[in-house]
């Protein structure tokens, strides 16, 4: 009997060949991201679509035509994302939301706000410290400027720093929440703290503009989008359901699949496991050691059956964070006719996978280098942002 993919916040388990994402859609009832949906990226922006979105890893969505219409009405829409700092390094998968949200505020000119969760890690990792997740949430930060997000754009906030603002609407969101159907959405029992029970509204609030004073007032009629991966769609699902009940509108929503470990497409990267990993403190020679000792291949057992059969481009995980990484399409489609007939061997990709990565992960390093304390102070700061349309 095949096994049903385990696909939760807190976990990732599929088969060999990953998770069954068309199964999850199905199962979550959110709808796929077609060729129009990409076409009409492109007609309203003037911009060739992102390769995430072009090459399907942006899969699903809840909405994601509302935000297009509001756009293309020139009315305002703001971008909502996230990271819970359970290590002070990232790794590549951390950094893919972070790579498309740049993207759209860049082709759409439109604010992002970024949820530092320091008190999700807290209440759901025992064996951190609330001192440990506030230095990793520092670090993390630093990341994510470097990924060039625009400060006029851009607001981070920690929860525990900026509670004040979020807790109006966090009660709102509680208020009408019963505890079965956290428990039922997020898989809690009786012996979870408390504190991971009244948490996952917190995530919700973002999504609703009167939770940023400083940049949207009192608005409640600014929609949001949210890009993220496939496994936060609960904390979603529950905020879609309760905000028509207290007047706010639903937030949009883009799923991503998930990138996925060295050893294969069962599970995605771990920050817990250095050897599922990539880090983007990793040096050249480590990346090195990691594709050619971990990263599974789909090519055949001997140079014969390759040669003969081709390599399995599904469970390939070279193939695959190429298909994430590399921008130039026609390059992949070298590789996918060649490597998929046997024509190129895996030395050979793992050989272009590790040039590509070295490069990529120096770059960010060299970009992390250059933020500052105070440039981290000030994405920090509560404060008006940029606006295309008002």
């Amino acid at each position: 009997v095949e096994q049903e993919d385990i696909v939760t916040p807190f976990n990732i388990a599929a088969g060999e060949k990953g998770v069954d994402y068309e199964r999850l859609i199905h199962q979550f009832g959110c709808q796929n991201v077609t060729q129009d949906h990409i076409a009409r990226f492109e007609a309203l922006t003037g911009q060739k679509a992102h390769r995430l979105l072009r090459r399907g890893i942006y899969f699903a969505h809840r909405d994601l035509d509302v935000i297009l219409n509001t756009y293309e009405q020139k009315k305002p829409f703001y971008l909502y994302t996230g990271r819970g700092p359970s290590s002070a390094a990232l790794h590549l998968g951390h950094l893919i939301p972070f790579i498309f949200n740049k993207w759209l505020q860049d082709v759409f000119d439109v604010p992002l706000v970024v949820q530092i969760t320091d008190d999700e890690k807290y209440l759901y990792r025992p064996e951190l410290s609330l001192e440990e997740i506030t230095k990793f949430a520092r670090e993390n930060i630093r990341d994510i400027i470097a990924c060039g997000f625009d400060i006029e754009k851009t607001f981070i906030f920690q929860d525990t720093h900026y509670i004040q603002h979020l807790y109006p609407n966090f009660i709102k969101m509680q208020k009408h929440i019963t505890v079965n159907q956290i428990n039922g959405c997020f898989g809690f029992d009786g012996s979870d703290n408390v504190g991971k029970v009244a948490y996952p509204p917190l995530q919700a609030v973002p999504a609703f503009s009167n939770s940023f004073p400083h940049i949207f007032g009192s608005r409640t009629d600014i929609p949001c989008l949210i890009p993220d991966a496939i496994d936060q769609d609960p904390y979603f699902r529950m905020t879609r359901d309760v905000a028509p009940r207290i007047h706010y509108l639903k937030p949009a929503v883009l799923h991503a699949k998930f990138f996925p470990a060295l050893q294969g497409l069962q599970t995605k990267m771990s920050a817990s496991e250095d050897i599922t990993a990539v880090f983007l403190t990793d040096t050249p020679k480590q990346i090195e050691k990691k594709i050619k000792s971990y990263a599974f291949s789909g090519g055949g057992r001997s140079l014969q059956e390759h040669r003969e059969n081709g390599a399995n481009l599904d469970v390939d995980v070279p193939f695959q964070y190429l298909t994430f990484l590399l921008e130039d399409d026609d390059r992949l489609e070298e590789i996918r006719t060649k490597y998929g007939s046997g024509e190129m061997l895996t030395s050979e990709v793992k050989k272009d996978l590790i040039t590509l990565l070295k490069d990529f992960i120096a770059e960010h390093q060299r970009k992390r280098a250059e933020v500052t304390e105070e440039m981290i102070d000030e994405f920090m700061r509560p404060r008006p942002l940029k606006m295309p349309y008002s």
